[in-house]
Parts: C-alpha cells; structure tokens; sequence
C-alpha cells in the first residue's frame, strides 16, 4: 500500500501549514548586499535577497541590534529606547530604519532571512552583519527644574545636564513663559515639562502726562535705532567683523527678546589684529592630559599627523586625529598653524571635518580633530579600485557636495577641493577638510604650478582662477566636478602624465575630461555642467546636492553607461597611434595609458585590435 506522505530528508522540513504532500523544504541563506548610511543617530539599512530560499517563497527578515563598546569587542542588546521603522522582526521588504540611537557609538546590525520553517531547525541562523557609527545628535530633554527664588520681576532657575548630552552644551535656551532646552552644536532637545512660576507683587505706578509723553518718545527713539542697525547689517555697513564686540553682530531683537542666532557667516581669522584672538573665539582649548597619543598615521606640513584618544570630563573616551606642530617653530609658524583651527571651528556640519579642540599652553602645540579610520579619499579609492556600486559612490559624492553647499552658504571658499582632501570614515561618510589656507599645497613640483601670488593646484583649478586669481564658490564647483571624476575613476591622476602647462592649454582650447569607465552619462554631464568656461553658467552647490538626490531615488538613470565621450574626445584622438603599429590589444591599452582597462577590454570581448576599430566607428 502506498505512503500517504514522504519523510523529509535530514535538515529538510515541512511546515504545519504546508500540506502533507508539500515538497520538504529548508530554512534560507543569509541575506546578501547589505547598505548602510548614517543620518545623525540613524541608521538607514538595505539588502537583497538570499541566494537560497530554501525552496519557499515566504521569506521574512529579522534584524538584530547590538551597541558595542569602543574599546572592546563587547557588545550588548541595543535597549528599548531604539524604534525600528516600520518594525524589527518579520519584515517583508529588504530595508529598515533604525532611529533614536545613541550619538557616536558603535552599533552591530546583523538581518537574518526565515521562512516558514527556520522555527523547525536545529542549525545556526544565517545572518549578515554591519557595523555602523552614529555621529552628532541632540541633547536629551531635562528633567528636572528648580526654581530657587522669585523677586518681583526676576525668576531665579537651576536644572541639571541632560542624562545624554551628545556633545559639549554650548548653551541652555529658555522660552520665556514655558520651558527649558539644551543646545549642542548638533542642534536643540526637547523642551522640559511646563513649570509655573509666580512673582512677587506688582506695584501700582502712576505717570503725568509729560512722562507718558517721555517714555512714547523713548520707545519711538528705541525703534528707529533697531530699524537703522537692521538695514545696516543688511546692507554689510562697512567695518571688519575682526573688530566687532563678538555678541553684537549675533544679537538681534524678537518677539520683545533679544536672542543670539547660529552664525551665519565665515570670518576670516586673518583680518584679526591678534590671531590667537580667533584662536580663543572658535576653538575650545583642551588639556594636554586628556589626551592619549597612540601611534603616528601620518604626516604634514608643520609636523607629524597621529592616532589618539581624548577624555573630557564627564564624557565617555573617543578617538581623535591629532596634527602636531614640530619643534622649534617660528611664531609665524605656529600662527600658520593654529589658524587652520580658527577656520575650523566655524563649522559644524557632518560632512565636514570637526574640530574638538585645540591645545596651546603646552608642547607639542596640537589640532585635535574627529579621528576619519579610511584616511584620504583617492588612497582610499585606489586600495579599493572597482569594490564600490555606483549608488555607493554616488552616496559619497553627495556628501561632498552637501558639505560644499554649507561652506558657500558660509562664504567659504576652499580654493583647493581635490579627492586628497577629503576624508572618509568607517561608513563611508566623506568630509571636507584641508583649511589651511597657507598651506603649500603639494610637495611634487610638477602638481602645483606657480603663479603670481602662490602656488595653486592646476589640474582642480578653474581657469579664471589660475589665469586672474579669481577664486570663488563657482571655482570651487569646477574642482568638485574633478573630484567626482577622481572618484568614479577610483583615484585616477587627473590628466593623466600630461604636463601642467598642457592641461592649462588644453582646457583654455575646450578639451574636458572623458567619462571613467563604467561612468553614468549622467554623472559625467553633470561634471561637464561643473566645467563650463562661463562661472556663471556653473551649477551651484544646491543645485548639485539636488541632482545627485534624484539620481540616488531613481538609481535607473545610473545604468546608462556614457562610453561615447571617451572614444570620441579630439584631445584622445589625435593622440591615439596608428593601429597597425600594434601586436595585440593589451600594447595599445598600455601606449595610451589606459592598461588598467585590460580585463574589462577582455571581458567585453574585444580581443582584437579590428574589434576595437569597429567599436570606434560603431
């Protein structure tokens, strides 16, 4: 007599839903691909699907949240504060938000795959990990207000520090009437609970008609004075803000109050009479014994670059770069220096390079920064040539560009935005940096060429800046369109070996740079936007962040591959030898400089020179 069912074979299982007669199936692999980007104390994730299903078609995914120490691989369960959007377990689509994270804290994110009978088995879960770094955030709310005494018009208020600061409290703003919050530079908490307070008793004041008519004129007086200092900061009424009283240009009048706004413009620290002056107003001195030095990472122009920890009281341990001034400086020397930090510590954004601090009043002189694990943007990109999706340098490209839009927003110009500049951490997360404005800006003679009044880096430059000095937020777009053909090239030299003098030359004739391989058209006319002769027919910073978003939410437009503009550029043609000259594919590729390019030749088929003269004519 037949068998109504068949045993399932080891490690294959049926589910109690599936019918008697169902296939024996098995629990998936591990999903694949997994994206992660850092928002804040957000974390956005992204995954396929597994390779192995396991023979069902009801998967679902799990994800798993562990917060790990800095100094130690130890890790322990997230906690119930964090929300996962739209929810932690059983989801059906490949992504999930996980928000109110801590700030500046190491996360583990491992998603595993299951299906109907993962319950079923004995064998390990199959999960895929990432590990993720949260940046800056905003202080948590206080809890508890004091009111200590009350006069007839005064209040007098003491509360604690947020439980979670986030960062160093750079004020406490009270809403007069209603409550109180912290600020960070990451930006403001919630308000406390509402707290009633009743002062003492008013007395009743009688006036006579000439002192009504006094105080009418005061108050009339009072707000024309208000309207002129509105129209003349307006109007950028001509004195250097070098030798303004720091809290009168933040201050103006709201509502009846006088309130103390972000700045919202960049002071150059060289208009200051006294430089340490800028140095004391923008940047926080710290204790040398709060520093721990490491290791050294590296080098630059006044000294040697390291690794290190800083401990601030009442705050946990973070890691932090260091750039150190060598010994036996000039005063000149350590002004250079130190004015980097002044420029710095104007910024806050994340996608440009913090300043924690600097110190002054012992030796050696340093710049404590955030500490970047993946160094410089073009080293970084060479060590992983081709390991990259194009969503995932496309991501870092609108990092730049949004740290780009804040500096002009500011009215900084960089002058020298170039891949070697940038810096890129353990997420990915690129930030601008490189402020020193006095630097030398390359050791090798042959990458700065020299004009009347400094050197400047001519294959980033724009041309009206190398020909009449003419630096501005436009100029800066030219060289970011370089950098995106650095990173899409993963760290190609601009112009390859061709001299200074002739890329000056070639660009003033029109020449512009070919698509990368494997570049979109529409990220390579998005570069062409940037090095349009005309400034001002240039994009600007905001209307490049805009573009690369549309790009990012409909990646489609990324699978259209430009490979016209490189074949059909005249600076290549008419540099390109005859083929007849050649043996073989591989010879050619190396004669034009472009012998890296021999697997995808190979891959795509072309393995004969006749093959690559019908791709020229095709």
């Amino acid at each position: 007599m037949a068998a109504l069912f068949c045993q399932c074979d080891t490690n294959y299982y049926r589910s109690a839903s599936d019918r008697p007669s169902a296939s024996c199936t098995r629990p998936p692999s591990a999903p694949v691909n997994a994206l992660s980007s850092v928002n804040g104390t957000s974390v956005n994730m992204e995954w396929s699907p597994p390779s192995s299903t396991g023979g069902r078609s009801d998967i679902r995914y799990n994800v798993i949240c562990r917060k790990c120490a800095w100094e130690s691989s130890q890790c322990e369960a997230c906690g119930n504060r964090i929300r996962f959007n739209p929810k932690q377990m059983g989801l059906t689509e490949p992504a999930i938000s996980v928000i109110n994270l801590l700030a500046h804290t190491n996360y583990t994110l491992k998603v595993e795959a299951v299906n109907g009978v993962s319950d079923l088995s004995l064998e390990p879960r199959q999960f895929i990990s990432l590990n993720v770094t949260t940046n800056q955030a905003a202080p948590s709310q206080i809890l508890v207000i004091k009111q200590e005494n009350t006069s007839q018009n005064s209040v007098t208020l003491m509360w604690h520090e947020p439980d979670q600061p986030n960062g160093i409290i750079l004020e406490y703003e009270i809403k007069y009437f209603e409550k109180v919050r912290a600020r960070t530079s990451a930006g403001c908490g919630r308000f406390s609970q509402t707290v009633e307070i009743e002062t003492g008793k008013s007395v009743s004041l009688r006036y006579d008609t000439t002192t009504i008519i006094w105080i009418c004129f005061a108050l009339v007086t009072g707000l024309i004075v208000l309207l002129a200092m509105f129209i003349c900061k307006k109007r950028r009424c001509g004195y250097s803000k070098a030798f303004q009283d720091p809290d009168e240009e933040k201050m103006y009048y709201q509502n009846g109050h006088l309130r103390f706004p972000d700045p919202k413009i960049y002071v150059d620290p060289h208009t200051y009479e006294d430089p340490s002056q800028a140095v004391r107003e923008f940047a926080r001195e710290i204790e040398a014994s709060r520093i721990k030095i490491e290791k050294v990472i590296g080098s630059g122009e006044f000294g040697e670059v390291c690794y290190g920890r800083l401990k601030l009281p009442a705050k946990r341990e973070i890691p932090v770069a260091l750039k150190t001034l060598k010994s036996g400086y000039t005063e000149k020397q350590r002004r250079d220096f130190l004015s980097e930090a002044s420029i710095m510590g104007q910024f806050d954004h994340p996608n440009i390079i913090r300043l924690e601090g600097v110190v002054t009043r012992s030796k050696p002189v340093m710049i404590v920064t955030d500490y970047m694990e993946n160094g410089s943007l073009d080293s970084f990109l060479r060590r992983h040539d081709g390991q990259f999706t194009v969503i995932q340098l496309v991501g870092m490209l609108r990092g730049i560009a949004a740290g780009m839009k804040y500096l002009s927003d500011l009215g900084y110009i960089h002058r020298d935005l170039a891949a070697r500049n940038i810096l890129v951490n353990s997420n990915l997360v690129c930030k601008v940096s490189d402020f020193g404005l006095s630097r030398i800006l390359e050791d090798d003679p042959d990458a700065a060429y020299t004009t009347t009044g400094g050197k400047i880096p001519i294959r980033w430059t724009a041309p009206e800046a190398i020909a009449y000095r003419k630096f501005s937020s436009a100029s800066d777009v030219w060289s970011y369109g370089v950098v995106m053909w650095e990173v899409t090239s993963y760290g190609e030299r601009p112009y390859w070996n061709m001299t200074n003098r002739d890329v000056i030359k070639s660009v003033e004739e029109g020449y512009r740079l070919p698509a990368p391989m494997g570049c979109p058209a529409a990220l390579h006319q998005l570069m062409l936007d940037c090095w349009q002769k005309d400034r001002n027919e240039r994009p600007k910073f905001i209307q490049i962040v805009s573009v690369l978003d549309k790009l990012i939410r409909n990646p489609t437009t990324l699978k259209i591959i430009d490979t016209t503009s490189r074949l059909n550029s005249p600076f290549l043609n008419r540099n390109i030898p005859n083929f007849t000259s050649f043996a073989s594919v591989d010879e050619w590729l190396d004669v034009i400089k472009m012998g890296r390019y021999k697997d995808n030749f190979a891959a795509a088929g072309y393995l004969s020179l006749g093959l690559v003269m019908r791709m020229n004519i095709e």
